[in-house]
């Protein structure tokens, strides 16, 4: 337990420094076991509560008791002091939260477009509009996002009691929205499926509870024919299903009844519900003797609290001891077997927001069964992600290059690799892709040497897997040339992941690759045309868009363009801060009308709910990227939109996927009403040249300090006509 004042930590272990003597013991508070799989409570090894102390008269409280007149008084001072700079804490974080919520319903009122259902009368609205007010609103649309003033946080203040007791009640209440995925799998919480379609597929009982809280009745496809063949016959899976067939759980069950099967057969008691009631009743029995040692036990604590989730806190007379490891030379201490739990289930995937996605979706079915999952991705402080793993998690979802580099570093937890249970590959076309992520290669070969375990099994998963593209007759014609089919491909992809058995192969692609409630269509333009045909969609058909491009610059590009016209886009790319990436997914789905700008990074996996429209801003290069851009939407049986923009460059990779995808209809043309597209053009042509001169201003600035800097330490004068936007050379 720690309390921070004036900057310091100070161990609250030696209570008669501080005016208290214990003279009753600390008191479990009973709790429910099964809630400590929820997430804000991972971590918590017990609470406690103490009633039964008294004031201790030494000097230090001799000073205090002049200032005070009555002893209960000073018995409650005394309590704040301690508790002030922690409450100071709780009131930033819940400013934080309500300052979010603020931005967020600012957000949504302003991504909604006023699209009237009539489409002749939007044509004339639109046509009026650029009329009759001589360009102001785009104009204004610039000013104002510039004067608007800043909203004052919002304080809120509590007293302690309340503090108490909302940290006590706050326990069963539903997670707070912490990411896109909540919204899809807390859809159907409210009531409890019948899960008896499930009991047939071996499996285990913590996992149906958690499909029954869930909602989810009746498997996938997908999943009815992998999970017999993983949970009974242990096989290894090769799965090619449909984006948003649900592979993420035809994986992951199977991953949990391998990490169920580890604890039962070592008699491990981690995280289970029996070790919850045993550590209660340790405490009931343990005290501290040495109260030196209980100090720099603090201490070391108060050195691994740099991040708000890990720091220990106090409220009121509630004692919360967060990542606490208990002294393995001590019997009493017998939940420290946790310390040799090995790492039993690895998932590696292409993307950070995919990673994160993997692990919701395991932590939902893993609800009840007390296993830790861990996410190791780039873009995040690494010092966290190396605490993470002192956890000892025993499931990790990660991308190669972060995980490599821990693995260089050789961290404890994981220099057993080659004993994993399961090894998961997600994506894993894009995975082993020449060229792409070299630390898989290096990752491997660890994973696959003499010593690994022979019993892992092996889980390789992807929309794409089986598509083959045709080789080209050049490449045919050469010695030892070999014609690509889907056989070949899969033997190269198990040589290359390591699969040394006969797995199961799973293929419910269909010859198309995309799916039956996907409606596809196009519009052949001009490159410089792109823009006015994204505009007049975004106009005409609102709902959640997603609007890929092939490269970053792209995406900033019609960022700003679509930020003059008031249509209020969400960018994300790999040169974005992975907390900004993360909160932009998470409004795009809470808003109902919104446009997400990405790159290819958001092409795969994620599951994004009722996104209704995939737009290729620019033609993707590969088929499979196709296939994956456009699986964004239509997701479960739900109808989705496919538009794409060709324009004379994107030509040839439109042949090139027409053909691998083997469409047997040509693509119909997209809809556009031509009377609209008079005063489109006038207010992008508007917006281009605001954008250009932006965009010019913010270089010039960029381009006179730099120059003003050099200037001023080689204290040398400068001309205006060095200076940008000065003087025209």
């Amino acid at each position: 337990m720690k309390a921070r004042k004036g900057g310091r930590f100070r161990s609250s272990f030696k209570l008669k420094q501080k005016g208290i003597e214990v003279i009753g013991k600390w008191k479990t508070v009973e709790i429910d076991p099964n809630l400590f799989a929820e997430e804000e409570f991972r971590n918590i090894v017990c609470l406690e509560e103490l009633t039964d102390y008294r004031q201790v008269s030494s000097s230090k409280v001799g000073k205090l008791k002049e200032k005070r007149k009555a002893e209960s008084i000073s018995e409650e001072g005394n309590e704040e002091e301690e508790e002030e700079p922690v409450i100071s804490h709780k009131k930033k974080k819940k400013t934080k939260d309500l300052r979010s919520k603020t931005d967020k319903s600012d957000d949504t009122a302003a991504a909604e477009f006023d699209v009237p259902v009539d489409r002749e009368a939007k044509c004339n609205e639109i046509i009026e509009l650029v009329d009759d007010e001589d360009h102001g609103p785009v104009a204004d649309s610039v000013s104002s996002a510039k004067d608007a003033p800043k909203k004052k946080k919002k304080k809120v203040a509590k007293n302690k009691a309340s503090q108490a007791q909302e940290a006590l009640l706050s326990v069963p209440t539903s997670k707070k929205v912490k990411n896109w995925t909540t919204e899809v799998l807390s859809a159907s919480t409210d009531r409890k499926a019948d899960v008896s379609a499930w009991k047939d597929l071996f499996v285990p009982e913590p996992v149906l509870q958690a499909l029954s809280y869930l909602g989810f009745s009746a498997p996938t496809p997908i999943q009815a024919l992998a999970l017999p063949s993983a949970i009974r016959d242990n096989m290894d899976v090769l799965g090619a299903a449909e984006t948003g067939s649900g592979k993420t759980l035809a994986f992951a069950i199977p991953m949990i009844h391998s990490v169920l099967q580890w604890q039962k057969s070592n008699s491990s008691t981690t995280r289970n519900d029996s070790v919850s009631k045993d550590s209660h009743q340790h405490h009931d029995e343990t005290s501290w003797e040495n109260e030196d040692e209980a100090e720099k036990l603090t201490h070391q604590q108060a050195e691994d609290s740099g991040d708000e989730d890990d720091a220990s806190f106090t409220t009121g007379c509630v004692k919360v001891l967060e990542n606490f490891e208990f002294d393995s030379d001590d019997k009493t201490h017998t939940v420290s077997s946790h310390k040799k739990t090995p790492l039993l289930g690895l998932v590696l995937t292409p993307t950070r927001e995919l990673a994160v996605q993997v692990k919701h979706h395991i932590d939902a079915v893993a609800k009840f069964t007390g296993i830790k999952t861990a996410i190791i991705v780039g873009g995040m402080a690494a010092q966290k992600q190396e605490r993470v793993l002192n956890r000892k998690p025993e499931i990790v979802i990660a991308t190669p290059g972060r995980l490599w580099e821990l693995v260089k570093e050789r961290h404890p937890h994981l220099s057993n690799l080659r004993q994993l249970r399961c090894l998961v590959i997600d994506e894993a076309d894009r995975m082993v892709e020449k060229g792409h992520f070299l630390e898989l290669s290096q990752l491997l070969e660890i994973l696959n040497d003499s010593q690994y375990n022979p019993q892992r099994q092996t889980f390789v998963f992807s929309a794409t897997l089986t598509l083959v593209h045709q080789t080209p007759t050049r490449v045919l014609q050469k010695k030892n040339a070999k014609k690509m089919d889907k056989k070949t491909k899969l033997e190269l992809l198990m040589e290359k992941i390591g699969i040394k058995g006969k797995p199961k192969v799973i293929d419910l692609t269909r010859k198309e690759a995309t799916v039956e409630t996907l409606t596809e269509t196009r519009i052949h333009c001009n490159t410089n045309e792109k823009d006015y045909y994204l505009y007049y969609f975004l106009l005409q058909y609102p709902g959640r868009t997603m609007v890929f491009a092939n490269s970053i610059d792209c995406v900033k590009r019609l960022s700003s363009l679509l930020t003059i016209l008031n249509c209020d886009p969400l960018p994300l790319h790999a040169n974005m801060h992975q907390k900004q990436r993360l909160k932009n997914l998470e409004r795009f789905a809470e808003r109902e009308s919104c446009v997400l700008l990405t790159t290819d990074v958001a092409a795969r996996g994620l599951d994004i709910p009722n996104v209704q429209h995939v737009i290729h801003y620019q033609v993707p290069r590969t088929s499979e990227l196709y296939v994956h851009r456009s699986g964004r939407t239509a997701r479960a049986a739900n109808e989705g939109l496919s538009l794409l923009l060709i324009g004379p460059d994107d030509l040839i990779n439109f042949r090139k996927i027409y053909k691998t995808l083997e469409k047997s209809e040509e693509l119909p043309f997209f809809p556009v009403e031509t009377k609209c597209m008079t005063s489109i053009k006038e207010r992008m042509n508007l917006a281009r040249q605001i954008e250009k001169a932006e965009f010019f201003n913010s270089r010039a600035k960029q381009h006179n300090s730099w120059l003003q800097q050099a200037a001023e330490a080689l204290e040398i004068d400068l001309d205006d006509d060095m200076l940008m936007g000065k003087k025209k050379n």
